[in-house]
């Protein structure tokens, strides 16, 4: 789920399969935290850490539901059926919510022009309104930006997760950089 990081072996993912406690906690082990950055950063990073951590358990109840009928030999790797899972989990939840996602810390260009001084505040800042930003994109958007930028999927891959069109990845991925490049353009 981190950027490169490898899959968990066929021997855990058989026993899992079958039900290994020891397995099935190796499992959760290697993939919660990537599900669990997915879920935060798909409710706008300021969400509460309780529901976050409700749709990472809400996740993972899924997965260990469901593990055994993944196609290990099939076209998705775990992690992806795992991030789909997460995706699906938080995009219902914004739906069920209806509400707008909106940072809480108006931006300035104070702190920006202090942060110059300190290219470590400096990065801290531009972090955070880049949290910000990823925050405020349509719930569509945010889920193809963060699963390409954060999770690095492949088009067809977040195609599969979103079961949309590549196209339509396209089109979305671009809007979302599109927005977040004119949204940092007077932070640089």
């Amino acid at each position: 789920m981190q950027r490169s990081a490898p899959e968990i072996d066929e021997l855990t993912l058989g026993r899992a399969r079958r039900g290994d406690d020891a397995a099935c906690r190796a499992v959760f082990r290697h993939y919660q935290r990537g599900v669990y950055c997915l879920a935060w950063r798909m409710l706008g990073g300021r969400a509460n850490p309780a529901l976050v951590e409700d749709l990472t358990q809400e996740t993972f109840l899924r997965v260990f539901k469901s593990l055994a009928g993944f196609a290990s030999d099939g076209t998705a790797r775990l992690s992806t059926w795992i991030l789909t899972i997460s995706t699906r989990l938080a995009l219902n939840e914004q739906r069920n919510q209806r509400r707008a996602i909106v940072a809480t810390t108006p931006a300035t260009a104070e702190p920006i022009a202090d942060a110059r001084a300190d290219e470590t505040a400096h990065r801290r800042a531009l972090g955070a309104i880049l949290e910000r930003e990823i925050g405020k994109l349509a719930p569509d958007h945010r889920a193809v930006f963060l699963l390409r930028e954060y999770h690095e999927l492949d088009y067809a891959e977040i195609a599969r997760v979103l079961e949309i069109q590549i196209g339509t990845v396209q089109s979305r991925l671009s809007r979302a950089r599109a927005a977040l490049r004119l949204a940092l353009e007077d932070v640089r």
